[in-house]
């Protein structure tokens, strides 16, 4: 929301600088006030438009936590929707919430005044409009169908002024500065507002004043226009008689009518927006080749030294005479999460629940930077960030004595409350009940398997049928020559819908492709472990070849893996990474420690990490690749 208010200031800052610099001089009144008001619309539009014709994709180089740095410490710290959530409000919000009332309050005391002068008043009702007469006094000024006047004017020759304020009627410039008027409300911060308004309010009076300067003769205007009288001081009213404004009016009115050829000043307009579309149509590339991780960042030393093993752990504020810092840390993050918690009442409704996992960095200055989220939807992980950003300064971490940058981990599990706190355990256990499809108790059944002797076996005969049904080469991609393995992988809920679906190849036309052949798969039979349904991972590969020349064989393609095994004092983990013949990392391969029940899978990136005794023995399996034994060791 700051970049979109920052955006809209941006825009509406050169806009300004365009009418200044070029228009406002000029005499295309009405040209200006479609301008003002038009270029105002825009800038609240434009930071929405992506023009798909003008979309780059910008490399993303914010660094990324390695795989095997995520959730290495810390227990799940389980948050439940309450029954009575508080409203939270942060301090911006209540700033921006409080400038809004004052400034409603500001509208409501402008609109009491109006209401007093009418009720004070005589009414006379004339066909295009209500004139109300002010006793002793000398204000002239109309709103909407109402012409307020002082009993002083009307002494003295004012059918002039009762003619201007017409125009404002009949050209509806109330509904004018009443937007901005509600702008100022919304957008009471903004100073650009208040200039809007007082341009338009400018340009009324010249308006007003040329029609009424074509039936009057001007010298007589002018010596009117020159005379000083009482004012009323209310923003949005268009006010005959405003001493600020009468020199320039008198100027504007023995002004020489601009030349039509000017009006190609407003061309100035195209290249500004096509700019700003330009602008708002940029967008992060996730995919870039900008491939920087912390690794090779200034926060690689950082990563030597990781909260596990650092000399000193960074100390929370509270924890400095504690006995057992590393203890007094977690127990103070998990005391900060469950204070600031507040279940995002939209996730509830929708019975949105599960882990995030939240990695950040505690810096040489013990400042928290860097936040990374991990769950099972946005509304849940900004949540969490909202509660990290509110994480105080902590006492830096030290390694050999010097302040060291500590990246830090925890899960936090977000639970409707279903009454029943028995089963957190094992969810946790089962990785909140995704299970890898190579070793899950009952596979997902897909329609048309329900009776087949091997219904895993069935399963993957069934998809590969309905990719060959469904699958079409793109042309565009066929005219390029792209071609090439596009990996997939989809979660079949617990449910048996078809979810967060990823996808890995050589271009986007191929990616796209497989995306739309896997939109199309129907719903499933879930999956089911211990007799309770679970999220089941998929992965395939989908493979485009162009038509192969008679001299030519298909290759089958194969795995490699790549990794170690690492020790964090009381189990031993084999963290890797598993990739094709081209190193590109393959997602959704099953590893399964072979002889056990314990399994996982590769994540997007082909990263993995799995608990194992050195000189056990892994099996990886991919549909479509051949499979691949490794013997973990040193």
């Amino acid at each position: 929301m700051i970049q979109y208010i920052l955006e809209c200031i941006a825009f509406q800052l050169l806009f300004l600088v365009i009418y200044d610099f070029f228009l406002k001089k000029e005499t295309f009144f009405q040209w200006n006030r479609v301008y003002l008001i038009g270029t105002f619309v825009l800038s609240l539009v434009l930071p929405w438009v992506k023009i798909e014709a003008f979309k780059q994709q910008v490399p993303q180089t914010i660094a990324r936590y390695p795989e095997y740095l995520w959730g290495l410490q810390n227990e799940a710290v389980v948050v439940q929707v309450q029954e009575s959530v508080s409203w939270n409000l942060t301090w911006q919000e209540g700033v921006f919430y409080g400038g809004m009332l004052l400034a409603s309050l500001f509208f409501i005391l402008k609109i009491r005044q109006l209401y007093l002068l009418r009720k004070s008043g005589e009414k006379i009702s004339y066909p295009l409009f209500t004139q109300i007469v002010i006793e002793n006094s000398s204000i002239a000024f109309s709103f909407f169908k109402s012409i307020f006047i002082g009993d002083k004017v009307l002494k003295m020759k004012h059918d002039a002024i009762i003619a201007h304020e017409l125009v404002h009627i009949k050209q509806r410039h109330t509904y004018d500065l009443l937007f901005f008027e509600f702008m100022r409300i919304v957008g009471w911060f903004n100073p650009l507002v208040y200039v809007y308004q007082n341009r338009i309010s400018e340009l009324h009076e010249f308006i007003a004043d040329v029609q009424v300067s074509k039936e009057h003769k001007s010298d007589h205007y002018e010596q009117l226009l020159a005379q000083v009288f009482q004012t009323e001081h209310i923003s949005f009213i268009n006010q005959f008689f405003t001493q600020s404004l009468i020199k320039k009016r008198i100027i504007m009115l023995q002004k020489s009518k601009s030349k039509k050829v000017w009006q190609l000043k407003y061309l100035l307009l195209v290249p500004m927006v096509l700019g700003m579309l330009l602008y708002t149509s940029c967008e992060v590339d996730p995919k870039s080749d900008s491939k920087e991780t912390i690794d090779s960042t200034s926060l690689k030393s950082s990563l030597e030294f990781s909260y596990a093993v650092v000399d000193e752990a960074p100390i929370f504020p509270g924890c400095e005479d504690a006995e057992d810092k590393r203890a007094c840390f977690n127990e103070k993050i998990q005391q900060h999460i469950g204070k600031h918690f507040n279940y995002p009442q939209e996730a509830q409704d929708a019975n949105i629940e599960g882990r995030v996992s939240v990695m950040f960095n505690i810096n040489s200055e013990g400042i928290i930077e860097n936040i990374k989220l991990r769950g099972p939807d946005k509304l849940l992980e900004d949540e969490v960030e909202r509660i990290i950003k509110r994480l105080p300064k902590m006492t830096p971490g030290k390694n050999d004595g010097v302040a060291v940058n500590v990246p830090f981990s925890i899960p936090v599990q977000f639970k409707l409350d279903d009454g029943d706190d028995s089963d957190v355990e094992e969810e946790l256990y089962l990785n909140e009940g995704d299970i890898p499809f190579a070793v899950v108790d009952e596979v997902p059944v897909f329609p048309g398997c329900e009776d087949a002797a091997d219904k895993r076996t069935c399963f993957n005969e069934k998809m590969e049928l309905h990719i060959s049904k469904n699958f079409n080469y793109p042309k565009a991609a066929q005219e390029a020559g792209i071609q090439g393995r596009v990996s997939t992988m989809f979660m079949i809920t617990s449910e048996g819908k078809i979810e967060n679906i990823k996808m890995r190849g050589p271009d986007k036309l191929l990616e796209n492709e497989v995306e739309r052949i896997m939109k199309r798969l129907p719903n499933m039979t879930p999956g089911k472990q211990k007799g309770k349904a679970v999220n089941v991972p998929y992965s395939i590969p989908v493979t485009f070849k162009l038509k192969i020349e008679e001299n030519q064989t298909s290759e089958t393609g194969r795995m490699q893996v790549q990794g170690n095994l690492v020790n964090d004092g009381l189990k031993t983990y084999y963290k890797g990474k598993v990739s094709d013949e081209l190193n590109m990392g393959i997602p959704g391969v099953d590893i399964i420690v072979q002889g056990t029940e314990r399994a996982v899978i590769s994540d997007f990136e082909g990263n993995f990490t799995i608990q194992i005794e050195e000189g056990k023995i892994l099996k990886f399996e991919f549909e479509g690749l051949p499979s691949l034994n490794l013997k973990a060791k040193s």
